[in-house]
This record gives C-alpha cells, sequence and structure tokens, in this order.
C-alpha cells in the first residue's frame, strides 16, 4: 500500500495533536494483535508475544537461535516467530497498521521507519533505554542515526542491532589470472568489468542490481563517482540527485548493463544477485557487509574479497549511508514489558555479537563490537576503518522524510528499470526523483514548523 506523503504528514501532525483515532483491532489479549492508533497495553510480562523478523530467510536460522536462548533465560514468555521476506516487509507493517494483526516487536530499519513512526504505530522506547542495561552500550552514533531517522523529533523508536556498510566484493582469483589491480578506484572498478567479461563463455565482470533495492545501490554509484558530499544543496531544499556530475555518473553506471553483466541482472533483488555471484564467474559484485557469509560458504576465503567501495577522481572515498537496523516494539502491543525484554536481550553483548557475527556486520552492542570475530572478518574491519580513519565521506539520505521508502522503492524502482533498458534518460530519471524529493523535503519542512 502506498503512503502519500501527504498522509503521512497529516498522520505526523495528528499525533502532535494527540488525536490519532485507535482503528479497530481484528484480535485482543498477548497477540500483539491491534491497529495504528491502538495504545496497547504493558501486559503481565509473560506469555506469548509475536515478533515479525524483516529479514525472513536470509535471517532465520540466527533468529531461532537467539529465540532460543531467549525462551531458556524467559521460561515464563513464548516468542513467536514470523520470517517476512526484505521486499514484502513495508507494505506488510503498512497493511496491518489499517486492518490490525501487527507484532509485539519487530524489525524497524532506518530506511522504513518514519512512515511508521508518522502512522502512530510505534512505542517511544527513550525511557525504557534510560532505565536498561543497554543505556550505555550502544554505538552513540547508530543510535542518533535511528533518532533522525524517525521524523526529526529525535524520538527514538528502535534500538539498533548492527549496521550494515557497502561493500565491493571481487573475485581474487579470476582478477590475479586476467592480471588486474584490486578495484580500489572507479577507473580501476570499470576496466577490470570490461577485461573479464566474455559473453561467450557466459563470463561477466560485474553484476548490476536492477530489482528490489536498486535506488541505493545506484545512488552509492553516483555518488561515488561524483564526489558530491551531501544529499541537499547549502539551502537544504534541493537535492543533489540531478546535480550534472551526478547525471554524468549514473549513464556511466548504467551503461555496465548487458555490455558486462547478464541480462537477468535487470529483475534481480539481492538474493537472487547474490546467488548469481557465488555460483558464477563474474568478477564484482556491489552488496553490503551482510552477505559475506554466503560468499564465505560458496567460495571460501581465498577466491573473494570484500573491501570499501572504490575511490573517486578526487582521491576521496563516498559512500551513501546504509540503513541502520534495529528492532521496535509496536504500540499497539497488549505486553510491552515482554515484548522489550526481548528486545533487550536480543542487543545483549552475547546475542547482539552472535547475530552480527552470523549476517557479518557491525555489531550495536560496544561490547560485542570488541569480539575476536569482527577483525578476523576482512569485509567487517575493513568497513569499520574506512568509518574511522577518516578516508570516508557519508552521504546521509534522508530517511526522516515519511515517503523515503515510497519514492526510493515503489515509485522509482520500475522507473530505473527503463534507464538499464534505455527507454528513459539518466538525466530524466534523476529529474523525476529530484521533484519527488524536494516536494517531500518541503512539506516535511512545512511540518517541522
Amino acid at each position: 500500500m502506498k503512503i502519500s506523503i501527504r498522509r503521512s504528514r497529516r498522520a505526523a501532525m495528528a499525533v502532535a495533536l494527540g488525536s490519532v483515532l485507535a482503528l479497530t483491532a481484528t484480535a485482543c489479549g498477548d497477540d500483539g494483535s491491534g491497529a495504528g492508533g491502538d495504545k496497547g497495553s504493558e501486559g503481565s510480562g509473560k506469555g506469548e508475544i509475536v515478533f515479525w523478523d524483516n529479514n525472513g530467510g536470509v535471517r532465520t536460522d540466527i533468529w531461532k537461535e537467539i529465540i532460543a536462548d531467549f525462551e531458556k533465560a524467559n521460561p515464563d514468555i513464548q516468542v513467536k516467530y514470523v520470517p517476512i521476506a526484505a521486499t514484502e516487509y513495508q507494505s506488510k507493517v503498512d497493511n496491518s497498521i489499517q486492518a490490525g494483526g501487527l507484532p509485539d516487536v519487530g524489525g524497524v530499519g532506518a530506511a522504513m521507519l518514519a512512515g511508521i513512526a508518522a502512522q502512530n504505530a510505534l512505542e517511544p522506547l527513550d525511557d525504557r533505554l534510560a532505565k536498561s542495561s543497554l543505556s550505555s552500550k550502544l554505538n552513540k552514533d547508530m543510535v542518533a542515526s535511528l533518532k533522525a531517522a524517525g521524523g526529526g523529533d529525535e524520538t527514538l523508536y528502535s534500538i539498533p542491532t548492527s549496521a550494515n556498510n557497502g561493500v565491493l566484493y571481487y573475485r581474487t582469483d579470476l582478477f590475479k589470472k586476467a592480471g588486474l589491480d584490486e578495484p580500489t578506484t572507479w577507473d580501476k572498478f570499470y576496466k577490470a568489468a570490461e577485461k573479464l567479461t566474455d559473453k561467450g563463455k557466459n563470463e561477466f565482470g560485474y553484476t548490476i542490481r536492477g530489482g528490489a533495492g536498486s535506488i541505493a545501490q545506484a545512488l552509492d554509484a553516483m555518488y561515488g563517482q561524483s564526489g558530491i558530499t551531501s544529499f541537499w544543496d547549502s539551502s537544504g531544499e534541493k537535492t543533489t540527485v540531478n546535480d550534472p556530475k551526478n547525471v554524468k555518473a549514473l549513464e556511466k553506471y548504467v551503461a555496465l548493463y548487458k555490455k558486462v553483466t547478464p541480462a537477468a541482472d535487470l529483475n534481480n533483488d539481492f538474493t537472487k544477485m547474490v546467488a548469481q555471484w557465488d555460483s558464477g564467474t563474474i568478477g564484482m559484485l556491489n552488496h553490503n557487509l551482510g552477505s559475506y557469509q554466503d560468499h564465505v560458504k560458496a567460495l571460501g576465503v581465498d577466491k573473494f574479497r570484500g573491501i570499501p567501495q572504490p575511490i573517486g577522481a578526487g582521491g576521496k572515498r563516498v559512500q551513501v549511508s546504509n540503513p541502520v537496523d534495529g528492532l521496535g516494539v509496536f504500540k499497539s502491543s497488549k505486553n510491552k514489558d515482554a515484548a522489550w525484554k526481548f528486545i533487550e536481550f536480543a542487543v545483549s553483548q552475547a546475542e547482539n555479537s552472535k547475530f552480527n557475527e552470523s549476517a557479518g556486520q557491525v555489531p550495536a552492542n560496544t561490547e560485542a563490537a570488541k569480539d575476536a570475530w569482527v577483525s578476523k572478518a576482512e569485509p567487517t574491519k575493513l568497513a569499520a576503518a574506512a568509518l574511522s580513519d577518516g578516508s570516508t565521506t557519508i552521504v546521509q539520505l534522508p530517511y526522516y522524510l515519511p515517503d523515503w521508502n515510497t519514492i526510493s522503492k515503489t515509485d522509482n524502482e520500475p522507473a530505473f528499470q527503463k534507464v538499464m533498458t534505455g527507454s528513459t534518460s539518466a538525466k530524466d530519471f534523476l529529474d523525476t526523483l529530484a521533484d519527488q524529493l524536494n516536494k517531500a523535503q518541503a512539506e516535511w519542512n512545512e511540518q517541522k514548523g
């Protein structure tokens, strides 16, 4: 279900006025059912709670392990685990806000946070965190990122679990065979993509993401090449996405499609793209830390590396922000006490370390981030270093806009495919995207004022 900017703004204003009406719930009791305006209750702190995983399938095994640990430590609480694919999670939550049936607790990452919070569906967590054992043990930057993404009022609606930086994975065996340098610059990246391609042998230099999640990857390639370091101009009202430098960068990047990439890339989301890279002879893949373990299982540690994004012509590395992931309590929950206990447990040192080692991501728990596996997982180690050694500038995407997820996914993923096939120009695509973003920013600024 598409949420309009105007409707999201009205919802956020209604929250501020305290006049949001509760929508009819489809069920009652301790199962968390309810709609966006339902205030829920603390509950008994016992019984069953429902947990929605926002990356079901990919993270199912590790969540089941954490849930088993939690139920052993808390025998009076049972967790009903519901895996939901990342590509379906946003619409599932939006529909349940209107029709009822929200869980007690669920994954709430920065990219979708503002849209859900604007509909009054999430429980503020500042007070709970302040009284928790986690209060001094969470990465401050990740907490700040989620506060900023919540819609601009600095309320914490999600407890961070991990950061998931963009990575350029490349096949070291194929590069060595071709006598290629490591793709540390964009020039080396393009050279390698061309040299490693032999369509007759079904060998390709790169795999480009054309399906779900394509916009974030395209933005990363654009800003990485252009060197532009801010998503908004100096006025804070106009986006830089359609700056001529970004247009030129996108034109060059999209020209890779079918020239040095498989034709199937047009519809590939991250799961298909990762599986294709792991099983084939493709030289390079842009994804994030989350797929590292998949590559290890498929290729071993000797046939690939995962390094920070290439350095641009200006001698600096620019990347767009990857959304911090987290866990939130839904306001309609009838057992918020038990839901919060689950979050506290899941983000404790041992469990957060276990989760992020499995996912290959940077832990939010600062004690977990010091565990030995972090320095052994090379992409995680390099990503963390790039963010702290001054070599990388991060372009912060406007996750705080209630319609960011709709604009960057529903509205423009199909449009980006038209750019890939040549039926729409990169300039027209970026001009349309810029117009949508500028309007969203203007409405958000009006709401704040």
